[in-house]
């Protein structure tokens, strides 16, 4: 089984909303100020235009300047990553060549949209989206959201592609994750996709974390996922006990709105999304907001964090073909 190109991705990756004016044209400096902010906190790798990015919302020429954007900001000390979500395998391929011509680290790749694939369509398409790009990448499985399942079997087929570095699993089972560590070992890396599952898929061996919540509460995200990974049980699960009832707000549909909400409640951006999406209205607004005030009211003190030497991202080296 082949060694996958080498990336060292792991941690967490938030899945970066794209910021909008009421409008809904696109506000660059928004995004920039949220990505600063979560800079600072201590990610390791920046998502954008992922499901949280309202990727298919947008044209593809704004698609490139929001992943500009985030290149601009990030300036090579975490990889930017971007989504993959298109409705042909043409228009993917497409898509990747320009993300690496822009500059980007990575790519998360989803199945084509709207049709629903059987296995072997599935993996056909992953093959040849990975063979036009040399960029590492992610394999987003939501069965839930997406209708199509990667399972652990087909992940085993799918090995022998050297540029599929990492999975983010979002099936909603945690079982998943055992399942691929005891089929593929650690020929993937393994990323918690689904924000309530998180402390329990670290205990099962996880390498990172696309998180989505996060992006309200980036000090105490980043302080859980640590204290988790060092193995600090009784502090990790006191700070996610208070984090779940936020966390919840990840999975549902409307997951967009609810977390561009609570981002705008801590005053790091706005909730404008653009339709068919509309922003919260009537009970369904009041009883979000009492879930996010109630968490912003109930903030843990967050227990001493060590200082650790500052790093630069690890240039990946694209696949020759």
């Amino acid at each position: 089984m082949p060694a996958p190109i080498d990336c060292s991705w792991r941690d967490v990756f938030p899945a970066v909303t794209t910021q909008f004016r009421k409008d809904q044209s696109l506000d660059l400096e928004a995004t920039q100020r949220h990505i600063e902010v979560l800079l600072k906190s201590g990610v390791s790798g920046l998502v954008m235009l992922g499901s949280l990015g309202e990727n298919l919302a947008l044209e593809p020429a704004e698609k490139h300047q929001v992943v500009a954007a985030a290149l601009e900001v990030a300036k090579g000390k975490v990889p930017v990553v971007s989504g993959v979500i298109e409705t042909s395998t043409a228009a993917a391929c497409r898509y990747a060549r320009d993300m690496e011509a822009l500059g980007a680290q990575g790519l998360m790749v989803l199945p084509a949209m709207v049709y629903r694939a059987d296995a072997r369509e599935t993996m056909t398409h992953y093959r040849t989206v990975a063979k036009s790009t040399g960029l590492g990448i992610i394999c987003y499985n939501n069965p839930l959201a997406y209708t199509v399942d990667i399972t652990p079997a087909m992940f085993a087929q799918l090995a022998d592609v050297p540029n599929f570095v990492a999975i983010k699993e979002s099936s909603g089972d945690v079982r998943r994750i055992t399942d691929l560590r005891n089929l593929v070992g650690d020929r993937y890396k393994l990323f918690c996709g689904v924000d309530d599952l998180a402390l329990e898929s670290v205990t099962l061996g996880i390498d990172g974390w696309i998180a989505g919540m996060g992006l309200a509460f980036p000090e105490e995200n980043q302080r859980f996922w640590e204290l988790a990974l060092a193995g600090k049980h009784a502090e990790a699960l006191a700070i996610y006990r208070w984090f779940t009832p936020l966390l919840h707000l990840d999975t549902p549909v409307k997951f967009v709105q609810y977390i561009k909400l609570a981002i705008q409640c801590v005053g790091l951006g706005s909730e404008w999304v653009r339709a068919p999406r509309l922003t919260l209205a009537g009970e369904e607004r009041k009883r979000i907001l009492g879930i996010i005030e109630a968490g912003i009211a109930a903030r843990p003190q967050l227990p001493p964090k060590p200082r650790k030497p500052a790093t630069s991202v690890k240039p990946v080296k694209p696949v020759k073909r």
